[in-house]
This record gives structure tokens, C-alpha cells and sequence, in this order.
């Protein structure tokens, strides 16, 4: 996975609380055999007017212009900024998939459903959490001013914009493999000389285990 240390982006409001994965990406995309394409998906249901279904031409189906995520001044936007229990529902790790796909590298909320958080920090999307009060002081800010951004930095553990700066948490060895771009199998493979010397001794050692492989 891409390594993340430090991310400046400009910041999408989604003012809903307990957003779910199945609104996150419905499941009708979830038949995709692959671990691509699903960005045009997310958000389906509150994106688009008209119902949708893997594999089609989303780029003809009615938009919903009421919706944030379709507002032109959201475009470019990296940072989603949420409410509180950010990712409930099903453990789908397409959610994830879909906002990163979708263009987005962090996810700022007061809370975070504990899967959501989990599989959101093993794919490299940044999960950062800060109070209800400065949430809602970060959604007036994002919506009085077009362009708003913010600089998130993993080294230091801080959140800033052009004003203010607040602190936030993260394991530090999730915040160290983060940091380095490894997943589980990265971090795995890391210990791969390890692994191989204790299989050549366990071979050694009882080699009836191994008779045929």
C-alpha cells in the first residue's frame, strides 16, 4: 500500500451521523471480483437519482446535485470530514476501497466504527479522530469557505488548517506502518528471512513432517 506520513487536502462535509457501509458502497457492487473500480460507486445511493448496478455506464445516470460529493467546490476534495460512528454496519473492506478510489486519503469524525477503523488504517487510509467540538467547528469552517483544507501530519500527530492546529491519537504501531506503507503482508514479509530459517530447521528437525511436500 501507498505509504502516508503527512496529507494536505481539500475537505468534503458529510454532515450524516452512523453512515453506514452499505451507504458507503451498496452491495450490489460487492459481486466484483476484483479490488478495483469501485470509486464511482461510493456513495451510490445519495450520489445518483437513478438506481444503479455493477457494470454500468455510471457516467450516464442522473446526478444528485443536492448531494455534497457532486458540488463542484468538493471536487478536488481528499479529506472527508464525518460525524460521529463513521463506517458502521458490515465489515466490507470495499467501504474503504471506494473512498480511496474515490480520491480520498483521510477520514476525519469523532468516532469510527471499530472494523471501519481497523481495515481503513491496513489500506492506508488515514482514520483520524477529534472531538465532537472541533468536528463541528472543522464543519462550519469547511462550509463558510470554499477550498478549505487541511494538513494532516502522522509524524507529529496533529491536524492543522491556516488558523488552528488539535492533536489526535493512533497506535504507535499503526501509526508506524502506515507511515511506511505496510500492510499485513508487508509486515509479515518483513520477518521472511526468519520465517525461512525456522522452516529449514523445522524440516531439519522432523523431517517426517514434510515427507511429500
Amino acid at each position: 500500500m501507498e505509504a502516508l506520513r503527512k496529507h494536505q487536502g481539500v475537505v468534503m462535509p458529510l454532515d450524516r451521523t452512523n453512515v453506514d457501509t452499505d451507504a458507503i458502497i451498496p452491495k450490489q457492487y460487492l459481486k466484483s471480483v476484483k479490488r478495483t473500480g469501485f470509486g464511482p460507486n461510493l456513495f451510490d445511493d445519495w450520489r445518483y437519482l437513478t438506481p444503479g448496478k455493477l457494470g454500468d455506464d455510471h457516467s450516464q445516470r442522473e446526478k444528485n446535485m443536492d448531494f455534497v460529493m457532486n458540488r463542484a467546490r468538493y471536487g478536488d476534495a481528499s479529506i472527508l470530514l464525518a460525524r460521529d460512528n463513521f463506517g458502521c454496519g458490515s465489515s466490507r473492506e470495499h467501504a474503504v476501497w471506494a473512498l480511496m478510489q474515490a480520491g480520498f486519503r483521510a477520514v476525519v469524525a469523532p468516532s469510527f466504527a471499530e472494523i471501519f477503523y481497523d481495515n481503513a488504517l491496513r489500506n492506508g487510509l488515514a482514520a483520524v479522530v477529534l472531538s465532537a467540538e472541533v468536528v463541528n467547528e472543522l464543519f462550519e469552517r469547511a462550509e463558510a469557505r470554499e477550498g478549505y483544507s487541511l494538513d494532516i501530519n502522522l509524524e507529529r500527530m496533529q491536524v492543522r488548517d491556516d488558523k488552528d492546529g488539535w492533536s489526535f491519537e493512533i497506535d504507535d504501531d499503526r501509526r508506524d506502518a502506515l507511515m511506511r506503507g505496510l500492510d499485513p503482508i508487508g509486515l509479515t514479509l518483513e520477518h521472511a528471512d526468519e520465517i525461512r530459517r525456522y522452516e529449514e530447521r523445522r524440516r531439519a528437525e522432523a523431517a517426517w513432517l514434510f515427507d511429500g511436500a
